[in-house]
């Protein structure tokens, strides 16, 4: 069914709904097609996010956001609520519609994009298709900060060799630090244990797991 939450709404008052959950029915560049009580929805998604829902046939949830002005309505994807708060602060900035927005997290991850905003790189950020060297800038007085606030992240802490691992888990939804405290703790006890005899590749496998495991209960 469809979760409908109480959450902001969006510029014309119409409540937002929160996810939709149903089976993959297509995938298209930038579009994803699921299915869900013999509803099959057309949802604009970026083209970097577009596998992390699985294969055609696969059961999805996707987080979404609905665009409706008088003209038009269009239903926005996204695989966390995470990637959905970033795309609607990128929609804040003077110049940056929805469209843009996804064309933006098409180019260029999430963790990266709070990277370049940071470290100010013009160059990182104009990159991105239809986006200029004022555009850039304009995204850098405005969401300078903004990012990592509202992720939750602290750039601060040092991830060492497990960083893949956490930002997977963050790319997932999970809250970062909780990621790196639960990988970091799995790890210890891997070393300590079993997971001495494994291989790197099997141990980064089961930090994984287990992570996901942890952090879903």
């Amino acid at each position: 069914m469809i979760a409908v939450a109480n959450l902001p709404k969006n510029g014309d008052n119409t409540p937002m709904f929160n996810s939709i959950s149903g089976r993959i029915t297509a995938k298209r560049p930038n579009t994803l097609y699921i299915e869900n009580n013999g509803i099959e929805w057309d949802l604009m998604v970026s083209s970097l996010a577009l596998d992390s829902f699985g294969l055609v046939g696969d059961t999805a949830r996707v987080y979404v956001w609905l665009y409706h002005r008088e003209d038009q309505m269009r239903l926005y994807g996204f695989p966390s609520p995470e990637e959905r708060d970033i795309f609607l602060e990128l929609t804040k900035v003077d110049g940056i519609g929805p469209k843009q927005a996804v064309r933006i997290l098409s180019s260029i991850r999430p963790e990266d994009l709070e990277a370049a905003l940071e470290d100010e790189d013009v160059a990182r950020l104009s990159a991105a298709p239809g986006i200029g060297k004022k555009t850039a800038q304009k995204m850098i007085l405005t969401l300078k900060g903004k990012l990592a606030r509202d992720r939750g992240t602290d750039r601060s802490v040092d991830e060492g060799e497990h960083a893949d691992i956490i930002g997977a888990l963050a790319d997932m939804g999970f809250d970062r630090k909780a990621a790196a405290a639960r990988v970091t703790a799995i790890a210890a006890e891997l070393a300590a244990g079993t997971g001495a005899s494994l291989n790197r590749t099997e141990r980064e496998q089961e930090i994984f797991r287990r992570a996901i495991v942890d952090l879903s209960s």
